[in-house]
């Protein structure tokens, strides 16, 4: 077993501290590695919190994990000692599913979905005693913690000419947005709406601009106009917005594809009017339920209000590319261990610009 440190929760009005336990050692097809740097996410609030239902304590959170590797099993063949690695929000999945066999783990259909970097299996084990979790185990910890053990094939390399830093929001904000705009067919030329203006909807407007779209942000601060400009987007105001078709709006009947990076329930039939013929809004914000969608607006243009859910490992490793290539980053505020209590906070209030990442080597203050 290895000696580990993290920061952890046991329950949903409590904050996160230091919490020591053991991780298990590597197995032949998996590396060991020192976490250098972790992204702080908005779903490492919801889980924390237990938003979702679903949070099994003790939660050690963190799924946008850089660092180095420092030991390889047997088996290893992708990766060596000393490599900058990156791990996303999937360690495992069932590999046997029509979903892991195409390359799409991030929907694995086995009987617990994929293994999450931290809280365990997607889809919690049965207690029935008929039904065995395909993982063996129930729970796993992240990345806020000195170390981590994963699997070969779900261990991501990081280009030389990215910032190690400002890689690790890209792990899964970086994918969860590309993905959708990937999948439905994002191009040069495209009219690209991000609704919401945070950690997501910053760097979904910087690799939509990448991909040779013309993008506006839709926002709720006006603040963040000037923000918009410098990353190559206008901005719009969601107030003046209606919920029916508008011909005076310039806007109406424009857009190719529109995506929704809002991290909770949120009115989407003001965008619904913005929809070419046949495009789609892709909601990758929010996982709860929706507010109710107006069908005659999407019936009328045979519009598609969608769902995406993060990305699939090689999508993972292919926006890492893209943005080392295109010269991408999200914006990003460094942090210590010590302080991500108030930074949850903070990013609660909308006031991080744009992403916290944790400088895990603050973590040696709480081992002493």
């Amino acid at each position: 077993m290895i000696p580990s440190i993290g920061y952890a929760t046991n329950h949903s009005f409590l904050g996160l501290k230091p919490y020591k336990f053991e991780r298990p050692d590597a197995r032949p097809n998996e590396v060991t590695i020192e976490v250098l740097y972790c992204g702080v996410c908005h779903s490492d609030i919801h889980q924390v919190k237990n938003e979702w239902g679903n949070t099994v304590y003790p939660c050690v959170p963190g799924h946008e994990v850089v660092g180095r590797v420092t030991a390889v099993g047997d088996s290893v063949t992708t990766h060596q000692i000393g490599d900058l690695v990156g791990v996303g929000c999937m360690i495992d999945s069932c590999r046997e599913c029509e979903p892991c066999r195409s390359g799409d783990e991030n929907y694995c259909e086995g009987p617990n979905s994929w293994l999450a970097t931290y809280n365990g299996p997607m889809v919690p084990a049965k207690k029935a005693a008929d039904e065995q979790n395909h993982y063996g185990r129930e729970n796993t910890f992240g990345g806020y913690s000195n170390v981590v053990v994963v699997p070969e094939d779900f261990v991501l390399k990081i280009p030389a000419s990215l910032d190690p830093k400002a890689a690790a929001p890209l792990l899964c904000a970086g994918v969860t947005t590309y993905s959708p705009m990937k999948h439905w067919g994002v191009k040069a030329g495209s009219k690209v709406g991000i609704v919401g203006f945070g950690g997501l909807g910053h760097i979904a407007a910087k690799i939509a601009v990448a991909m040779g779209a013309t993008v506006v942000l839709f926002t709720t601060t006006e603040e963040k106009q000037d923000e918009a400009i410098r990353l190559g987007a206008t901005a719009v105001m969601e107030k003046d917005l209606k919920e029916e078709v508008d011909p005076t709006n310039p806007l109406t009947r424009t857009f190719d594809f529109i995506l929704s990076t809002v991290p909770e329930k949120h009115n989407l039939n003001p965008y619904l009017p913005l929809l070419k013929r046949d495009a789609t809004m892709a909601i990758c914000g929010d996982l709860g339920p929706l507010e109710p969608i107006n069908n005659m607006q999407t019936a009328s243009h045979r519009n598609s209000v969608a769902g995406s859910l993060i990305g699939s490992i090689a999508e993972t490793q292919e926006v890492l590319d893209f943005c080392a290539e295109h010269n991408v980053a999200p914006d990003i505020q460094m942090i210590a261990i010590a302080d991500i209590n108030d930074a949850y906070k903070e990013v609660e209030k909308g006031d991080v610009r744009f992403r916290y990442v944790i400088d895990m080597s603050t973590l040696k203050d709480e081992e002493a």
